[in-house]
C-alpha cells in the first residue's frame, strides 16, 4: 500500500491484565455445562475467556500517547494509566464465566471496539482507500483461517463482529458451521418437536437459539426411545441372584431385583505363553480396582483352580497388588500369566494381536443401585449376549498406522471398525440411522406447525423447514458422535468417580487393556440421552447476534481474494497433535447421516491429510522433510494472512508451548517453536508482543510436570515494512541490551495498577516478545560471515539475558553451585576453587548459613532446612540467597503476613530477592525440577500481598520483637 496507514498501537501491544485472564481461562476448563465447546470434541481448544480478551485488546486502541508518521494519538501518562485501568476492568469482567452472556457488559465492550474503530477511521479519513478500508459505519469482520473448534470466530461474533471461519478439516468446518453459521439463521424460533416423557408445555420466550436447542433435546429423547425399541434387547437388565448377594451387604434385600446396567468392564486376553496352559486365554488387566472411592472400594479378585480361573468381585480395601492387575511391575506392555505367573512380553502380545488371536473377557458389570453404583460379578449369559450379534454396517476405513499419538496399530487394529465391539457397532449404526429419521420427522413437524419451506437445504442457503430439519439433524449427529467417544473399546473406567472416561482425555489414541462398554441407552455421561442434552445446553449458550460463515479452505494454498479483515487464529502446533488423523474417528460416523446435507464437505472417504500443516515424519518420509513441509506451508499461510489482514490492527496468533522444551543454558529450544517463528519472519511479519496464557487445567490427564502443552503463547504481529533495513549481529546485540533490561524490569515489577508482574513460570516466554520484536523488525540480522542470523540463534541470545545476574558474592557462588550440582553434595576442593573465583570462601558461606560441609563434601541447604528462628537484624552476613529461602520458608509456614514481616526486615534487598526468585525458577525449570520451581513461582505470585503485609510493619525501634509476632 503506497499511502501509509495511521495505526495507533492496540492495547494488546502495550499491556494486558494477564493474571485475571489466566485465572478465568483455567477455571473455565472445569466448566462443562452450557459451555459452547461442549457442542463437539476438538483438540486443544482455546478458552472462551482468552479468545474474548485477546480479540477485545487486539481491536481497542491503547490510550497512551503515540506519535507516528503523520499522526498524534492518546493521552499523557497519568490519564493513560487511568484509562487503561478502566479498559482492564472491562477485560477482567469479560473473562469471567458468569459474564459470558452478560449483554450489558458485552454492549459496553462492543462500544469500546466501535469507538476505537471510529478513531482509526478519523485518523485515516484522507487515506486514498478510506471509502473501502476506513468506513466508520462498517467495522471489518474477523477471520480465523485455522478455525478448529470455533472458539475464536464465536467470540468475535459475541463482540459484535462478522465472523469468517475456515479450515481444511471437514469436521472442524462442520463444528464452525454449527457454532457461527447455522444459529443466526434460526434465532428467535420456538421449538417444533413433541415434548418427551409426558412433559407439559410451558410458556417461554425463546430467545437466541434456545428454541433450536430445545428441539435437539426433544428429538434426542425421541431417538433414545426409538433405539430402545430396536436394540434394547442388547442391553438387558441384570437380576440379582442369591449367589451374587452372598457376603455382599450392599445387595441386602435386592435378590430377584432387575437392575439397569451402566457398563460392562472387560479385560483383553491372549493365550498363555506357558505351553501347559496355552489353551487358556488369560487377562491383560492393567488394574483390578473397580472403585477407589473412600469407604466404598471394590475390586476384582481372581480365583485360580485346576488350571483355570474365574473373576469375582469383592468389597473393601483392595490388596496392594490389585492396582497393578496382571501387569508386570514397572513394565509398560508386559504382563504375567494369572495361572502360571509366566511373563507375557509386549512382543508376544503384539504377535498374538496381529494374528487375530487377542480376545476379551468380562471382569465385572456395573449397575445402578438406589444411591450408588453396584459392581456385580460376570455371568456366562452376559458374555453370550455380547458375542451374539453382528453389525450390518461398520466404518471399515483404514487409519494411518504411524499417525501422531496412535499406538493401537501395533495390536492388530488397522480400521476404525476395529476400535469397537460388535454391540457398540450395532448401537452406533442404529443411532446414526435414527439421525436421518429424526430429520424427516422434524421436517414434517415443522410443516405442521406452519413453518415456511423454501425447499432449500443449508448448503443452498435455505432458512425454511427443510434447512431447519437439517440443522436439527446436524446437532443430533454431534450427539451420536459424542456418544462414540465413550462407546468404543478404548474407553477407560475411571475408578475414582465410578464412570467411563472418554477416549480423547489425551490428544492421542493409546492402547487400552481393560475397557468399559457402557450402556448407550442409559443416563450416564456419554450415553445418547446425556450427549444430546449436552449438545442442547451448549447450543443454547450461543448468542448469534451477527452472521457468520464457515468454509473448507487450505490456508496455505487458497487463492480466494478475501476482503481486508482482522485476523486472530490458532494454527496447528508443529508435531504435537495430529488433528486430521484423530478427527477421522468422528468423521466416519458423521459422514453417514450428514453426507446428503453437505455432499461437498463429506465427499471423501476420510479427512484430507496430505496438506495438513502438521510435521508428521512418517507421512513426509523423514523428520527433515516434515520440518521443511511445515516451514514452507506455514510461511505461505502466514504470508497470505499478512496480505489479507486489515492494516489498522495487529494479527494475533496462538501457539501452544511445551514447558520441557526449555533446555540447558542456551534457553528456549524447541524445533516446533523455532520453526513457527521462522515461518512468521519469512512471511514478512514482525512481532510486537508475546503474551503467555495459562490455558490448561492443572489436573489434566497429562500433569504439569509432564511434557504437555501448558501455555498458549499469544503472538502479536504486524506486517514488516517492505523497506525494513538489515543490521549486523553487533548492532542487534546492542539494541537487545538496550531494550531487554527495561522490558524485564517492567515484566517483573509491573508498573502501577494498570500492569501486573509476569509470573516466573511465564517469564521465559514473555521475554521473547520484546526480544523478537527487535529481531523481526529487520529484514535480516547478519552474522560476521554475512549469513542471516537464524531464529534459533536469536532466541538463544534473548533467553541468555535471563541468565545474567549481579548479586552478592555468596549468592553468585550458590547460583553456580546449583547449576553444577543441584542440591546434591560436591567435592570440598571444587567448592573452594569456585568460592575463590566468586570472591568469597567456604567458611564464609557456612557462616552465612547457606551451605553445609561434612566429610570433604559441600551442599546447599534446602529451603526446609533454614531455621525458623532466624532474625536478619542480628545476622551480620545476609546474602540475598539466604533471605530468599527464608521468605519461602516463612510463606509456607506462616503465610503472606509472616513473609511480609520478614520482608520488612530485609527491605533493602527486596528487589534483588525478587529478581533471584525469577532466576532460580528458570534454572530449576530447565533442570526439570518442577516442585522446586513451584516454590519460587508461588513466592512471586504472592509478592504483591507480601509487600502489602511488609508495608504495614512500622519502621520503629519498638518492633524489637518483630519475629516473635509482637506489636
Amino acid at each position: 500500500m503506497s499511502h501509509t496507514v495511521k495505526s495507533p498501537k492496540k492495547l494488546i501491544e502495550v499491556a494486558l491484565p494477564l493474571d485475571a485472564i489466566n485465572k478465568a481461562s483455567v477455571r473455565e476448563g472445569y466448566i462443562y455445562k452450557g459451555n459452547p465447546s461442549g457442542i463437539h470434541k476438538w483438540w486443544a481448544q482455546r478458552p472462551l475467556a482468552a479468545a474474548r480478551a485477546v480479540i477485545f485488546a487486539q481491536l481497542v486502541n491503547d490510550p497512551g500517547f503515540q506519535q507516528g508518521s503523520g499522526f498524534r494519538y492518546g493521552k499523557n501518562k497519568a490519564e493513560a494509566t487511568t484509562e487503561r485501568k478502566r479498559l482492564f476492568k472491562i477485560i477482567e469482567e469479560l473473562s469471567e464465566w458468569h459474564n459470558t452472556a452478560n449483554e450489558t457488559l458485552l454492549k459496553s465492550a462492543r462500544a469500546e471496539i466501535d469507538r476505537s474503530w471510529r478513531e482509526v477511521c478519523k485518523l485515516n479519513k484522507d487515506h486514498p482507500e478510506a471509502a473501502t478500508l476506513f468506513n466508520p459505519d462498517k467495522i471489518p469482520g474477523l477471520r480465523d483461517p485455522f478455525a478448529g473448534g470455533g472458539t475464536i470466530p464465536l467470540e468475535a461474533q459475541r463482540l459484535g463482529l462478522d465472523a469468517f471461519a475456515s479450515d481444511l478439516n471437514p469436521v472442524a468446518v462442520l463444528i464452525n458451521k454449527a457454532m457461527i453459521e447455522i444459529p443466526p439463521k434460526f434465532a428467535g424460533r420456538a421449538p417444533i418437536g413433541p415434548l418427551p416423557y409426558g412433559e407439559q408445555a410451558s410458556v417461554k420466550n425463546w430467545q437466541g437459539v434456545t428454541g433450536l436447542a430445545e428441539d435437539v433435546r426433544r428429538y434426542g429423547a425421541w431417538m433414545r426411545s426409538e433405539a430402545e425399541k430396536r436394540i434394547g434387547h442388547l442391553y438387558p437388565k441384570v437380576e440379582v441372584t442369591a449367589d451374587m448377594a452372598r457376603d455382599r451387604p450392599d445387595l441386602t434385600g435386592m435378590v430377584g431385583r432387575k437392575l439397569t446396567v451402566v457398563a460392562w468392564l472387560w479385560a483383553r486376553t491372549v493365550k498363555s505363553p506357558n505351553p501347559a496352559f496355552s489353551h487358556v486365554h488369560v487377562p491383560l488387566a492393567s488394574t483390578f480396582v473397580l472403585s477407589s472411592k473412600e469407604g466404598r472400594e471394590v475390586y476384582v479378585k481372581p480365583v485360580v483352580e485346576n488350571g483355570q480361573y474365574k473373576l469375582t468381585v469383592k468389597l473393601g480395601k483392595p490388596p496392594k497388588n490389585a492396582s497393578e492387575g496382571t501387569r508386570a511391575k514397572g513394565r509398560g506392555a508386559d504382563f504375567r500369566c494369572i495361572i502360571s505367573n509366566t511373563a507375557i512380553s509386549g512382543d508376544y502380545i503384539k504377535a498374538e494381536a496381529q494374528a487375530g488371536r487377542m480376545a476379551a473377557r468380562l471382569m465385572a458389570v456395573v449397575v445402578e443401585g438406589q444411591r450408588a453404583r453396584i459392581y456385580l460379578p460376570p455371568t456366562d449369559d452376559m458374555e453370550l449376549v455380547a458375542r451374539s450379534m453382528q453389525s450390518t454396517w461398520q466404518p471399515d476405513v483404514e487409519f494411518f498406522q504411524q499417525a501422531l499419538g496412535f499406538r493401537v496399530g501395533n495390536y492388530g487394529m488397522t480400521k476404525w471398525s476395529d476400535l469397537f465391539t460388535q454391540r457398540q457397532l450395532v448401537a452406533l449404526t442404529t443411532l446414526s440411522s435414527l439421525v436421518e429419521e429424526a430429520r424427516e420427522r422434524a421436517h414434517q413437524d415443522a410443516l405442521s406447525t406452519g413453518m415456511n419451506d423454501d425447499g432449500k437445504g443449508l448448503e443452498s442457503g435455505g432458512t425454511g423447514a427443510t434447512a431447519y430439519a437439517e440443522a436439527v439433524s446436524i446437532y443430533l449427529a454431534f450427539a451420536v458422535s459424542k456418544t462414540s467417544e465413550y462407546t468404543n473399546s478404548l474407553t477407560v473406567w475411571y475408578a475414582r468417580e465410578d464412570r467411563p472416561k472418554g477416549l480423547f482425555a489425551r490428544q492421542a489414541i493409546p492402547m487400552v487393556w481393560d475397557f468399559a462398554e457402557q450402556n448407550v441407552l442409559g443416563e450416564i455421561g456419554g450415553s445418547l440421552l446425556k450427549s444430546s442434552e449436552i449438545v442442547s445446553e451448549s447450543l443454547a449458550s450461543i448468542n448469534p447476534i451477527r452472521p457468520g460463515v464457515a468454509h473448507q479452505l487450505d490456508a496455505a494454498t487458497t487463492e480466494d481474494d478475501f476482503a481486508r479483515t482482522f485476523i486472530s487464529t490458532d494454527p496447528p502446533y508443529y508435531d504435537n497433535i495430529g488433528y486430521a488423523d484423530l478427527s477421522d474417528f468422528f468423521y466416519v460416523w458423521l459422514r453417514r447421516p450428514l453426507r446428503s446435507i453437505f455432499p461437498s464437505l463429506f465427499a471423501t472417504i476420510a479427512v484430507p491429510k496430505a496438506q495438513e500443516l502438521v510435521a508428521t515424519p512418517s507421512r513426509h518420509g523423514s523428520k527433515e522433510a516434515a520440518e521443511r513441509f511445515f516451514l514452507e506451508g506455514m510461511t505461505a499461510a502466514m504470508h497470505r494472512l499478512a496480505e489479507q489482514a486489515h492494516p489498522s490492527a495487529p494479527l494475533t496468533i496462538y501457539y501452544a508451548f511445551k514447558q520441557s522444551e526449555t533446555k540447558g543454558d542456551t534457553g528456549t529450544s524447541s524445533t516446533g517453536w523455532e520453526t513457527f517463528l521462522e515461518a512468521l519472519h519469512r512471511a514478512g511479519l514482525s512481532l510486537t508482543g508475546t503474551w503467555p496464557m495459562r490455558t490448561e487445567r492443572e489436573s489434566r490427564s497429562r500433569g504439569i510436570e509432564s511434557n504437555a502443552l501448558a501455555s498458549s503463547i499469544i503472538l502479536v504481529c504486524r506486517p514488516r515494512p517492505a523497506d525494513a533495513p538489515t543490521v549486523s549481529r553487533r548492532e542487534f546485540l546492542r539494541e537487545l541490551n538496550a531494550v531487554l533490561p527495561d522490558a524485564l524490569d517492567e515484566m517483573t515489577k509491573g508498573s502501577g495498577d494498570d500492569r501486573s508482574p509476569v509470573a516466573p513460570v511465564d517469564l521465559s516466554q514473555a521475554i521473547i516478545g520484546p526480544g523478537m520484536a527487535v529481531f523481526s523488525k529487520y529484514a535480516a540480522v547478519l552474522e560476521a560471515d554475512g549469513r542471516p542470523m537464524s531464529v534459533r540463534t536469536a532466541l538463544q541470545l534473548i533467553n541468555r539475558f535471563l541468565a545474567e545476574d549481579d548479586f552478592d558474592h555468596d549468592t553468585q557462588f550458590c547460583l553456580h553451585w546449583l547449576e553444577q550440582h543441584g542440591w546434591s553434595s560436591g567435592a570440598y576442593g571444587e567448592a573452594d576453587v569456585l568460592a575463590r573465583a566468586k570472591a568469597t570462601s567456604v567458611g564464609g558461606l557456612a557462616d552465612a548459613g547457606v551451605v553445609q560441609t561434612s566429610g570433604g563434601k559441600l551442599r546447599l541447604l534446602r529451603p526446609s532446612e533454614y531455621p525458623a528462628a532466624w532474625d536478619p537484624r542480628s545476622d551480620t552476613r545476609v546474602p540475598v540467597w539466604e533471605a530468599l529461602h527464608q521468605l519461602i520458608r516463612a510463606l509456607r509456614s506462616e503465610g503472606e503476613s509472616g513473609a511480609g514481616r520478614l520482608l520488612a526486615a530485609v527491605k533493602p534487598k527486596s528487589e534483588a530477592i525478587r529478581q533471584l526468585a525469577y532466576r532460580l525458577y528458570t534454572l530449576c525449570e530447565r533442570r526439570g525440577e518442577a516442585e522446586r520451581a513451584r516454590a519460587y513461582n508461588e513466592l512471586i505470585t504472592s509478592w504483591s500481598a507480601i509487600e502489602a503485609a511488609a508495608s504495614e510493619v512500622p519502621e520503629t525501634k519498638d518492633q524489637l520483637d518483630l519475629f516473635e509476632g509482637k506489636t
